[in-house]
Parts: structure tokens; sequence; C-alpha cells
């Protein structure tokens, strides 16, 4: 297939900039399996991808959009991937053509996926590598979730190396594990028992929304059981400074009945010494006649 030229422009220009009147790719059905629904679509992967590559103006995480090098009136050609990322790019071009054309973006998608299928498993394997590595795409990965009984593998990737795709090194983490490195991306590419997932260096897998629902849920129980903690410890508190003010109010309790006790028998002993002093006073004192 013969490539034109592609030129890669510093900075997209704005939605304002593209002409009006612009071909766009014809309609195509869709696909008939639900391989990429449940492996990528489901799980909200592609808003994840969204989410850690930031540059929304500018970068697309899309799925089956036709990829060609420009727009034509047929289908010939035109490839739909499962999974298509690209960076610097404008993003208002795809929604008005209806897909990615090449030439007028100015440069090939960074990324591409595809997801085995009973249909299309031997055409991504061949023809679609093929025109993947002539359309100047970076790199090209294959996932099979049923233990890589459609592909050779269950993970594969290649990148574009001098217009050839080179094979991405695929390891082994333990049983039913397996991973690869996107510099594409940044990211691992992993197949974790059947599952498409992808981990980040500095902050680990990147959360399916399920994750993200349960992760809310145990950081809202998280932050209910913690409140729950401190107010058990502000009541243990309470209770403290209650069997505190009770202590010390038996204390004083203790204290006024002890002064009470010395005030009576120190008035007791005042009157003792007292009426002493009266009986010695009568008894000095003559009698009267």
């Amino acid at each position: 297939m013969t490539t034109p030229a592609v030129t890669n422009p510093a900075a997209p220009p704005a939605a304002d900039d593209i002409a009006p009147a612009l071909a766009a790719f014809p309609d195509f059905p869709p696909r008939a399996d639900m391989m990429n629904t449940e492996n990528i679509h489901d799980h909200g992967i592609q808003a994840a991808l969204r989410l850690y590559l930031g540059n929304p103006e500018t970068t697309v995480v899309l799925g089956e959009v036709p990829l060609y090098w420009r727009v034509r009136t047929g289908r010939a050609g035109v490839r739909i991937p499962d999974l298509l990322i690209a960076f610097h790019i404008r993003r208002a071009l795809i929604s008005r053509q209806k897909g990615y054309a090449i030439e007028e973006q100015g440069k090939p998608p960074d990324f591409v996926l595809e997801v085995a299928s009973d249909t299309t498993a031997v055409n991504d394997q061949t023809d679609k590598r093929r025109d993947y590595a002539n359309f100047g795409v970076t790199e090209y990965w294959l996932f099979d979730p049923d233990w890589g009984q459609r592909y050779p593998a269950c993970l594969m990737g290649w990148r574009l190396v001098n217009g050839r795709y080179r094979r991405i090194p695929i390891h082994q983490h333990g049983p039913g594990r397996y991973y690869g490195w996107s510099a594409a991306l940044g990211l691992y590419l992993c197949w974790e028992d059947g599952r498409l997932r992808w981990y980040a260096p500095a902050t680990g897998y990147l959360r399916t929304h399920d994750e993200e629902r349960s992760g809310r849920i145990a950081e809202q129980d998280a932050r209910i059981a913690t409140e729950i903690d401190l107010d058990t410890e502000r009541t243990a508190h309470i209770v403290t400074q209650i069997d505190l003010d009770t202590e010390r109010t038996a204390r004083l309790a203790e204290r006024e009945a002890r002064l009470a006790a010395e005030t009576q028998r120190d008035a007791a002993q005042s009157e003792v010494e007292r009426l002493r002093a009266e009986i010695a006073r009568l008894r000095a004192t003559p009698d009267q006649p």
C-alpha cells in the first residue's frame, strides 16, 4: 500500500479553523459479536484512559471509529479498530468526518488494539497488522480473553520501527497473568485471567466503573467507621470526664463531711472547756449565807 507523506503539526488548529465542507466516512454496521463491548466498553476503560492520558482537547480514546488515509466514498481499505488512541489531533475533525482521516489529521494514531473474535481473529493478525503498519500506527496490540484460543498468545503487541512492526516483549507474572509495556501510552497492558487491565507505574491499575464504585463505597465505609471511632472516643472521653467529676465530687463531699465533723468536734471541745471553767469558777466562789 502506498502511503502519502504525513506532517505532524506542532499544535492542532482550533475547531473554528476547520473548513466547513468536509467529506465524511460512510456509515458502517455495528460489530456483530460482543467481545469489544464486554472487554472494553462495559468496564468503562475508555473513560479511565481518558482521565489518565489527559489533554481532552487534543487526545482521543475511541472505539470502532473508521480509520484510513483519507475519506473515501467506499469502504475498501478502511479499518475500524476496537480501540484507537491518538495524541495531538483535531477532535472536531473526527466528529465532522465520522472517522479518523490520517492525511487530514496530519498524523496516524499512536495506538490501536483489537479484541479477538471468531470472525476477525485471522484478519487481525494478517491484513490489519499490515495495514496499520502502512498507516503508520505507532503500536498495535491484540487481546484474546479466551486464553489465546484465537491468537497465538492471549496478549500480543508490536511497535513500529523504521516502517515495520517489531514484537513487544510480553512477560508472565504468575499463573494467568501476562503484561507488556506500551511506550506510546506509558502504561502496562495486562492480561489477567481473561480480563484486559491497564497499569500505571506511578499510580497502579486504572480502575473500572465497578472498581470506582467499590472504591467510593469502601472510602465511605472507612469514613463512617472513622467517625464512629471518633464518636466512641469522644463518648469514652466524656464518660471518663464524668467519672473524674464524680470522683472529685465524692472527694469534696468527703472533705466537707470531715470539715463538718472537725468543726463539730472543736465546738464540743470548746463547750467542754467552757463547762470545766465554769465548774472551776463555781468551786472557787465561797458559798453565800
